[in-house]
């Protein structure tokens, strides 16, 4: 556990006076910059409570002592030290200050740790007064900068206020510039004396006698009248009309850049300040003037994102800035830029453009477009990206037909012709290109906003990336032949010192395809015509000469992608072709590019490519903890692989005629012979019985691996736990199958045929309703662990999601008894329910929880399954709070279960309507039979579905964790002191959670050995959250408490005490934190135990957290189980 700044103070104080009576004053200016860091982070942390104060044996009030103490100290260094001394103390404060602006949501924090960490504020402010008094100029000024920076407190004080008020009129100009610093910062807090300063001021600007780097400073000044409306508008009239009766030209250039920061905190005067600005737009003014109005422009509508009314007048005068060339090209960008931010919040406001003047705007952007400076050209296909995606659907397509083609595909023109220009430029390999890189990000991010809002761009767009990637691979004859290319921009990039730039820019490119596919999927735009731009940008990939073969391995892999489907119509084909290329890259010892390729590969569903990239890596790698790494992967991928290839060998004709699967199966042979036999296979087809048992056991070998790895146990967390879902769901698809085992299906319906088979039946429905139990639960845990790992890229998400999806497909599919209350077993089969989960009404949950997936993905489903349900009515809502599961979209990746799902809900509906025609002695054969056909269906055309493995499964940690002894004695309440710390998270994610919780719970059934007798390794056997059978209730448990406390319900308790059907008594009690930037969260709680018998007993825990949009996240506990034991009470 992490220290927090309040268990630090002691030592901090005790360094800081050590390092202050050091004879080395170099030692004490460090120390007091090292001190400045410490007090911003403690200023960012909640006061210390009662329960933390207990963790970290601290007495309460301790901290603010030496918070008191350290403060102190540094003003005794600035009274009695040198110049170094004082001025790093300055130093330390003024950071604070930077901080607090650039900080805002934290400055209060701040000012309250200041203000409350001393007891008396007279006292600091005394010693640094001392020095005003005593010291010399230099001395005084940071003294008034000191008083500046404590201005919270500061303020408060006559006397401190008069020094400053009368060091404004000094004689000196450094102490006069110190003044107006802390006269700034008192005008931010109180109204009174920002009226004074501002008297002053008037008279100091309107002086003669006043120096020019005075009236400068007194500039600044204006910025800070903020603390109230009446304030900043009087300091803003005030202002104007000093710049409007001066003459001096850098006085007003001060005076424009500190009223346009005043008037961008006060949106009224915002409009005025634009008109001002507006006339030292024009030529007659120097380059400079106008360099600072375009800038003050620039700060109201781009950096401080004000939104006001805009008329025609301020876009034509920020368009006169483009129109002069020698302008330089920086006022040109910061043009733009405005022009472009107030496209984007006022133009749908504005009149009309007359034709002619919006051809006169495009005109000019598109020479801005194709700029050489690559600043002012983004800035400009901004505009017109934006143009294309916001205007273009508001106005009929004449007004906007400028060009000879649509807008959109003129802006894809631009973009792909600056793009070639970007290439163009050979970097220096000795350089960094990471500029160029930048660029061409850029770039390809626009495409991608267009392809967002044209999917029907799609196919385009891909032809355009094809033609590029042969422009680029192929810099020959050929291509200026059919490019039209002039020989002067024909590509050199054929020697190897540029392989580096190539790799990385074909990368690049891979991923914007992969994300380009992935919009046009989101809005069902995958076509045949896109499938077709796809193979053809891999084909002159694969023809250009100058590719390396990881390159050409990725590439290959894209056609691999689940989003095509049916369209790819030889897989065996392209399987080969991709095979080849991880061959000849393996060859090559491209360890590390092979391993990559193979991790794409299982994102890609491509299991013989990853099987036999990490076969090979497996035999090359040395060290024990690696080789169990890439066994593991291979031991999943084979078993994936087969998964994939049994559909396939049961179609026989599909195999004679795909192209490709004899080379496959020879290649697989010769290089790779287990999995080629499998994928050859035999006359004896194995069944799909067979063929899920052999991947549950390869799946659990994987596990098994893992385990062994020499480091900590509680590494590979998400590796494990996904494995083990994935065991479990084909599990329990394999119990399923050896019920419904083709083999047997002759007998089974002679079985269910028979007369007085209805005791046959019922237990045949009962083991269905087991089986729909575990589904509906596992679809559970595919939720939670979406939604226990932060941060987890979208991909992983979506694909953990559709596993989700089927379970609660199969599990519906396997609860079909349950949708039939007719059934003469319907009362029987409901009491079953209750031994497999805490609600008896099955078919409600299996409902509500399919329905809850499918809302946002098919309506016409969704309102089947409402008019399934027992009240007919549409799914419960339990909360406003946003779990942070991915929610599906529809798309081709969910296609295939959509399929499935459609065909089990209208079968059930049509077997309802069935049922109701038959007489009850015959409805639970009838149910039944067509339940199992129903089931035996499903089941074969979910294992038809492609599997691919998250990224995230590629990400791995480790950590540890140290358990201490709890007792209490009999028949007390247990009293525990939490700290609740995330590990592996990065500082973002710590800053943005608002809330953690958590709950604790026992059971007497819980006990266990006494502490001496456990040794290490059964403590760590413990560690594994995912095999609890109680994970998905208590989350459940959490979730509804979190939801009651976003409602602000107080009815809902926080400390519970139950017994369950075995008479086990359970205590739980939930807990909330508010946590620090460390991520860190201190609590306290009371476990009733007092009914415990004396021993050991383990405490279960599970926790989450709540960030700044109102996600729910569920945090995997990684640390042993706390055990507590109950003593002996030693009074009678």
């Amino acid at each position: 556990m992490d220290k927090i700044s309040a268990a630090c103070a002691m030592e901090w104080s005790i360094q800081l006076d050590k390092a202050l009576r050091s004879s080395n004053p170099a030692l004490a200016v460090e120390t007091i910059l090292q001190t400045g860091p410490r007090l911003e982070r403690w200023g960012q942390e909640p006061e210390a409570t009662k329960a933390l104060c207990s963790i970290f044996g601290l007495v309460p009030g301790e901290d603010r002592l030496f918070a008191n103490a350290i403060l102190l100290r540094l003003a005794d260094a600035f009274r009695f030290g040198d110049k170094k001394i004082r001025l790093s103390v300055v130093r330390i404060f003024l950071t604070s200050i930077r901080c607090n602006r650039s900080k805002k949501l934290r400055k209060q924090k701040r000012r309250t740790f200041l203000n409350s960490s001393v007891y008396n504020h007279e006292e600091l402010l005394r010693r640094v007064k001392v020095v005003f008094d005593t010291g010399d100029v230099e001395s005084r000024a940071m003294a008034l900068v000191l008083f500046g920076c404590w201005a919270d407190f500061a303020k408060d004080s006559a006397e401190i206020r008069y020094l400053v008020l009368s060091s404004m009129v000094s004689s000196n100009i450094l102490e006069v510039k110190a003044s107006l610093f802390a006269a700034s910062r008192f005008c931010e807090l109180t109204d009174d004396f920002a009226s004074v300063v501002l008297e002053m001021m008037v008279n100091m600007m309107a002086s003669p006698e006043t120096l020019p780097a005075v009236r400068l400073g007194g500039a600044s000044v204006f910025t800070r009248m903020v603390c109230s409306y009446s304030v900043s508008k009087r300091a803003y009239k005030t202002g104007i009309k000093l710049v409007l009766d001066s003459s001096e030209e850098n006085f007003i250039i001060a005076m424009l850049v500190s009223l346009s920061k005043l008037v961008s905190k006060s949106t009224s005067l915002i409009s005025e300040q634009v008109d001002v600005l507006l006339p030292y737009l024009s030529q007659e003014n120097s380059w400079q003037m106008r360099e600072t109005a375009l800038k003050c422009l620039h700060l109201l509508f781009v950096k401080e994102g004000c939104c006001s009314p805009v008329n025609m007048h301020v876009i034509k005068a920020v368009f006169s800035i483009l129109h002069e060339l020698e302008l330089p090209s920086v006022m040109h960008c910061g043009a733009l830029q405005i022009l472009h931010k107030i496209f984007l919040l006022t133009l749908p406001n504005l009149p009309s453009f007359e034709k002619l003047e919006f051809d006169h705007l495009l005109a000019i952007l598109e020479n801005a477009a194709q700029s050489p400076i690559m600043s002012k050209c983004l800035a400009a296909l901004r505009i017109l990206t934006d143009i294309s995606s916001k205007l273009w659907a508001r106005k009929n397509s004449e007004s906007f037909a400028v060009y000879s083609s649509p807008l959109p595909l003129r802006v894809i023109s631009l973009v792909m012709a600056q793009l070639r220009s970007l290439v163009k430029q050979l970097p220096d390999p000795c350089q960094t290109s990471s500029r160029i890189f930048h660029e061409i990000k850029s770039l390809l991010k626009l495409i991608l906003q267009l392809v967002g809002e044209h999917p029907d761009l799609g196919a385009t767009v891909l032809g355009e990336i094809g033609s590029f990637i042969k422009y680029f691979g192929t810099p020959n004859e050929n291509v200026l032949a059919s490019k039209h290319i002039a020989s002067s921009e024909v590509l050199d990039f054929e020697g190897d010192m540029y392989q580096a730039f190539r790799s990385k820019l074909l990368s690049h490119i891979h991923r914007f395809v992969a994300t380009c596919l992935q919009i046009l999927n989101e809005a069902g735009a995958i076509t045949t015509n896109v499938f077709g731009k796809v193979q053809l940008l891999v084909k002159h990939l694969h023809h250009g000469r100058i590719f390396d073969c990881y390159t050409r391995t990725i590439y290959s892999l894209l056609l691999h992608s689940r989003l095509f489907g049916i369209l790819i119509e030889h897989p065996f084909k392209q399987e080969l072709a991709t095979l080849e290329h991880a061959c000849k890259m393996l060859s090559e010892r491209d360890n590390w590019h092979s391993y990559k390729a193979g991790i794409y590969a299982t994102n890609q569903g491509a299991w013989i490519t990853a099987t036999f990239i990490f076969a090979e890596l497996m035999s090359r790698v040395q060290s024990e903890s690696c080789y169990c790494w890439f066994k593991s992967l291979v031991q999943f991928s084979h078993s994936e692989a087969k998964l994939w290839l049994s559909p396939l060998a049961k179609q026989g004709s599909f195999l004679e005629g795909s192209v490709g699967t004899n080379e496959l199966l020879a290649f697989l042979k010769d290089n790779f012979g287990e999995l080629g036999q499998d994928a050859a296979g035999n006359d004896d087809v194995p069944n799909y019985r067979d063929v899920l048992v052999g991947a549950y056991k390869n799946v659990c070998s994987s596990i098994e691996t893992l385990e062994r790895v020499i480091i900590s146990r509680k590494a590979f967390c998400f590796q494990r736990w996904f494995f083990s879902l994935r065991a479990k769901l084909l599990g329990a698809v394999g119990e399923i199958l050896e019920v419904l085992d083709t083999s047997k299906q002759e007998t089974f319906s002679i079985i269910i045929e028979v007369q007085n088979s209805a005791l046959t039946n019922i237990k045949c429905l009962e083991k269905f309703t087991q089986f729909s139990c575990r589904l509906n639960r596992l679809a559970k845990e595919f939720n939670l662990i979406n939604s226990s790992f932060i941060g987890m890229d979208c991909e992983s998400l979506k694909i953990i999601a559709r596993l989700a999806l089927s379970c609660s497909l199969l599990a519906f599919s396997a609860g079909f008894p349950h949708f039939f209350p007719n059934l003469p077993a319907y009362k029987y089969l409901r009491t079953c329910v209750r031994e497999h989960s805490q609600q008896s009404n099955l078919s409600s949950m299996l409902l509500q929880d399919l329905l809850s997936r499918l809302l946002h993905i098919d309506h016409e489903v969704s309102m089947d399954l409402c008019k399934l349900l027992d009240n007919g009515g549409c799914p419960t809502k339990c909360s406003h709070l946003q779990s942070g599961n991915y929610i599906l979209k529809s798309g081709h990746e969910v296609k295939d279960i959509l399929d499935i799902i459609r065909y089990a809900v209208s079968t059930v509906m049509h077997l309802q309507i069935e049922t109701n025609r038959i007489q009850n002695e015959a409805i639970i054969s009838h149910v039944t039979k067509n339940g199992v056909e129903l089931l035996l269906e499903i089941s074969r055309k979910w294992l038809q579905i492609p599997f691919q493995m998250p990224k995230q499964f590629f990400n791995t940690s480790t950590d540890s964790r140290n358990q201490s002894q709890i007792t209490v004695s009999s028949g007390l309440h247990l009293s525990l002191n939490l700290c609740l710390q995330l590990r592996n998270a990065s500082p973002e994610l710590s800053l943005g959670l608002t809330k953690l919780y958590c709950v604790l719970y026992s059971r007497v059934s819980f006990q266990k050995q006494s502490h001496r007798e456990r040794n290490n390794e059964e403590m760590e056997s413990q560690c594994q959250p995912w095999e609890s059978e109680e994970i998905v209730e208590m989350n459940e448990k959490l979730f509804q408490y979190v939801t009651e406390c976003a409602k602000k319900t107080t009815s809902y308790g926080k400390r519970f005490r139950d017994d369950d059907m075995n008479d086990d008594q359970m205590v739980y009690e939930f807990v909330c934190f508010e946590p620090n930037a460390k991520g860190q969260g201190f609590s306290s709680c009371v476990l009733d135990v007092s009914h415990f018998p004396v021993g050991c007993y383990r405490v279960e825990w599970y926790s989450c957290c709540i960030d700044n949009e109102g996600s729910y996240w569920s945090v995997l506990p990684l640390n042993s189980r706390p055990v507590f034991t109950v003593q002996e009470s030693l009074f009678v």
